[in-house]
């Protein structure tokens, strides 16, 4: 299946790529199949892409990465819908807002995207934990793990997403200058 992307230009995604949000996401209700892709241009953000509306993308982070006792707390709604009996089949996903002056990205942190990788189902959880924010600043925890893990990029101190279509790299463009 051929899913053509503003963001990305055309992908192919077999099925089993589709990651399913029966409910769609807050918002978009009336998206429910997305696929989470793996740019290996960008050494930050993972995005997860709508397979029905080619412009909708999100820039996705897992909560570890910036927060250190992130902890999900499922109700037992969210763990059916999920078709999981407990937390440890799951992945999650902070979506990022990136705004014009970067130095000011907030993660959704009360409203992870939740993922069962061995089902390919999804929900956007509304968490129950009242000190969990919706627009947590996260670019200077982000700039201190660079600092302290460099010069590993960011997606390389994550585990294997396990779920993520990985996009070919763009070609490296030559400098006119280097080589002549």
């Amino acid at each position: 299946m051929v899913v053509n992307t503003t963001r990305f230009g055309p992908i192919e995604i077999s099925n089993d790529d589709i990651l399913t949000f029966s409910e769609g996401l807050l918002g978009f209700n009336d998206l429910g199949q997305f696929v989470l892709l793996d740019d290996p241009n960008d050494e930050i953000f993972a995005w997860l892409q709508s397979c029905d509306e080619p412009s909708i993308a999100f820039p996705v982070l897992e909560p570890e990465l910036f927060e250190e006792n992130y902890a999900l707390q499922m109700t037992k709604s969210d763990l059916q819908s999920l078709e999981a009996t407990d937390e440890t089949s799951l992945r999650s996903f902070c979506i990022i807002t990136i705004p014009e002056d970067p130095a000011r990205m907030t993660a959704n942190l009360k409203a992870p995207v939740v993922v069962n990788i061995a089902k390919r189902i999804a929900r956007q959880c509304v968490l129950q934990n009242n000190k969990l924010e919706i627009r947590e600043p996260i670019f200077a925890k982000l700039q201190q793990r660079v600092v302290t893990h460099n010069p590993d990029s960011i997606k390389s101190q994550v585990s294997d997403w396990g779920v993520a279509v990985r996009l070919k790299e763009a070609p490296k463009k030559r400098d006119p200058e280097v080589g002549l």
